[in-house]
């Protein structure tokens, strides 16, 4: 591996946390019967025209900022020409020639060696973010040999963050994806749940010997999982390594991961370059964007976007956030790492803190190794934990003023997760668990267990 070197290049598309699609009123939503939320523009019926949906426009704006882009206050929208059965129009509106955000930078750690904590911090170059809508979906139906379209999807709007090829590997590509994705939901532009299609990665991977062009790339595409992304990014960089290391060569080709082979497929090839016919679409003026400089005097603030308005209302984000953490805390920041990981985790812990005298470097320790290990080994997520933070709370008092053991904790903890209702003191009382203080008490227990056991401590006298 040494004598190569991976490249590899990321392109993103995020669907838009918006109750409306891109260019018509028709409802976005998840699992909805085929072809229930379908407008008349998005089932493209002629003489119909697209209207842009302004919170779309925020969105991009703002993941544009969080990304450190420059925000282009004129950008245009094209027709991208393909054919495909869930494409009713025959075309694509996104933007080709200008898009709304570009140049921009993401910043994220990755592990040395699988040691959370040694951490390096690097950054991706972001070419641009450009909007778009989506497709169809097409349902293959094997058993009757036919594949049937819904268009529920037609439309909806996506945001497509085309990072630059500054990664070199598949965890690279993981972490940097995993961080866009807690910013886009930190941001609240895209809930970017892989697992219902919000966020789906296309890889550009190549490899090359040091001081050569760039070797020949292929897409890996629609990648639906973190972990996944991973392993199609190493599993692609070692086949083409052993490819042409065996004389091979690698094709411009489109591939596919099958995670249950653990492989990158052949899908299509690419050397034929389809021929978009790019053109400005007509029926969309170009998007003008304002900031505090340039907004008109007269302008009414609910007909325009203010890209400084915008600005001003970003909130923190992941990196700032895990910062704040550190400082506030003292804890180790491979630690504010698995905090904000987990959705809802880091608020958990604040709310312990909050309700607890014990010192946080100690809750995190019952947060990150009881709580957490719980809650995989249930497949639950946070917000589903049978031991709220109260209850939590309550249990590290009762150890922190000594009233139990720690393992009697560990004990208490067990009973809670069965969500029975009781509080931890009425556990520590109806198990008795509690700690004795009363000198006198322990002697007595002590000599009523050294008279049942005569035997054994004559034998240690006799020693």
């Amino acid at each position: 591996l040494a004598s190569w070197v991976p490249v590899v290049g990321l392109e993103i598309h995020a669907q838009i946390s918006s109750n409306s699609k891109l260019f018509s009123g028709s409802q976005v939503q998840f699992a909805a019967p085929p072809n229930s939320l379908v407008s008349f523009f998005d089932a493209s019926l002629p003489g119909t025209l697209p209207v842009l949906n302004r919170r779309c426009v925020e969105a991009a704006v703002m993941t544009g900022l969080a990304l450190n882009c420059s925000i282009n206050k004129k950008s245009f929208f094209d027709r991208k020409h393909y054919f495909y059965a869930d494409l009713p129009a025959g075309y694509q509106i996104t933007q080709q020639r200008v898009p709304i955000a570009v140049n921009g930078s993401l910043s994220y750690s990755v592990c040395i060696d699988n040691k959370m904590s040694q951490m390096v911090t690097k950054t991706v170059r972001i070419k641009q973010i450009q909007l778009e809508q989506d497709s169809g979906k097409s349902l293959h139906d094997d058993t009757r040999s036919q594949t049937l379209v819904d268009l529920n999807r037609a439309g909806v709007g996506l945001m497509e963050v085309v990072m630059e090829p500054d990664m070199c590997c598949g965890e690279e590509a993981a972490a940097a994806v995993r961080e866009l994705q807690l910013i886009l939901q930190t941001l609240g532009s895209s809930q970017a749940i892989m697992a219902e299609g919000q966020l789906r990665v296309d890889a550009n991977v190549s490899v090359h010997h040091p001081g050569e062009p760039y070797g020949v790339r292929t897409e890996v595409k629609n990648i639906n999982s973190v972990r996944f992304l991973a392993k199609a990014v190493d599993y692609e960089i070692q086949r083409q390594i052993e490819e042409l290391e065996n004389g091979g060569t690698i094709l411009n080709e489109t591939r596919a991961f099958d995670s249950k082979l653990g492989c990158t497929i052949s899908m299509r090839d690419k050397e034929g370059k389809q021929d978009y016919r790019f053109m400005p679409e007509p029926n969309l003026p170009p998007l003008i964007l304002y900031d505090a400089k340039t907004l008109p005097a007269n302008m009414n603030h609910q007909q325009v976007v203010n890209i400084d308005w915008i600005r001003e209302r970003l909130p923190d984000l992941p990196s700032v956030k895990r910062a704040k953490l550190v400082e506030l805390y003292g804890i180790l920041p491979e630690h504010s790492f698995t905090l904000l990981n987990e959705d809802g985790l880091a608020e958990y812990f604040e709310n312990v803190i909050k309700h607890t005298q014990m010192k946080p470097k100690k809750v995190i320790g019952w947060i990150l190794k009881d709580l957490l290990s719980y809650l995989k080994e249930h497949a639950l997520a946070v917000k589903d934990s049978p031991v709220s933070s109260v209850l939590l709370a309550d249990l590290l008092n009762l150890l922190e003023r000594k009233e139990i053991s720690s393992s009697a904790a560990k004990q208490v903890f067990e009973e809670l997760w069965k969500g029975e209702g009781k509080t931890p003191l009425e556990i520590v009382k109806e198990k008795q668990l509690e700690l004795l203080r009363d000198q006198e008490e322990l002697e007595q227990i002590c000599q009523a267990v050294m008279d049942r056991q005569e035997d054994e401590v004559g034998a240690c006298m006799l020693w």
